[in-house]
């Protein structure tokens, strides 16, 4: 039975640059992101520029019930996963008061139910292909209490703890748990419009999602616990961990 990497929210951005790392190590991958995101076009490229084996499915993941018809599915294929990322994640920006009820619940699932699902789901697989991987994407946003981030800082934040205590549990039967925690990134023409608009020091800390992905994988592949990509944002937690909270809280609010 052939072992595959599954990557969901993979037809952009970082997934989509995970997705082609991957390749590149001439890894058979399992990519899943929402319908008509272009998966299938992505799919044809990595197999045909590569060699490998790509199966992708598109379906919104965040009910349970698309989770369990994904599993489903992959294992009626006769598919092993040896690596999980669990890169599909939902952003928000705004005044909790103003934000839609069903938008931030949808919010959760995909951000919070749907990672401990799927990892819950292909246990046996990680077992069996040990050793093997669990890689979390969390967020900056985990780590800072940012206004107008509140959910989904909330979301992140809920990932590095369960990333955290799931790598203890798991580290006896050889299955590597880690998190990364990038910054801001120009996955989408809308984000590059609205990153070229920060402060100078923010804009600093931006990075492409191609050179997240190749610090992601090189450190994930090392077996490290947290990734934080990028000498600015080690450095965003580096002054977090010294300066005094008035300070901290001072300059976080400025994000209003």
């Amino acid at each position: 039975m052939k072992n595959f990497t599954l990557i969901t929210g993979a037809s952009q951005g970082f997934g989509k640059s995970l997705a082609i790392e991957y390749a590149k190590k001439e890894m058979n991958l399992v990519l899943v992101a929402l319908p008509n995101s272009g998966l299938y076009a992505l799919s044809e490229f990595l197999k045909s520029n590569f060699q490998i084996d790509v199966l992708f499915f598109e379906m919104d993941l965040s009910s349970k019930t698309n989770c369990m018809r994904l599993y489903r599915a992959i294992k009626e294929k006769g598919i092993s996963i040896k690596y999980l990322i669990n890169n599909a994640g939902m952003l928000s920006k705004g005044l909790f008061e103003n934000m839609n009820e069903d938008y931030f619940l949808a919010q959760i699932n995909v951000n919070v139910a749907t990672p401990t699902l799927l990892t819950k789901l292909f246990m046996d697989d990680f077992k069996e292909n040990a050793p093997s991987g669990i890689l979390n994407v969390s967020s900056m946003a985990s780590f800072f209490h940012l206004p107008k981030k509140q959910v989904y800082g909330g979301t992140k934040a809920y990932l590095l703890s369960f990333s955290k205590s799931l790598r203890k549990e798991l580290k006896p039967h050889r299955i590597s748990v880690s998190i990364v925690c990038p910054g801001g990134m120009n996955t989408t023409i809308g984000l590059c419009v609205q990153n070229r608009k920060l402060d100078w020091v923010s804009r600093q800390s931006i990075m492409n999602p191609e050179d997240v992905a190749k610090i992601t994988i090189t450190e994930f592949e090392k077996g490290k616990e947290v990734i934080i990509p990028g000498s600015v944002n080690k450095t965003f937690m580096f002054l977090d961990a010294i300066l005094p909270t008035a300070i901290k809280s001072r300059l976080t609010s400025n994000a209003i």
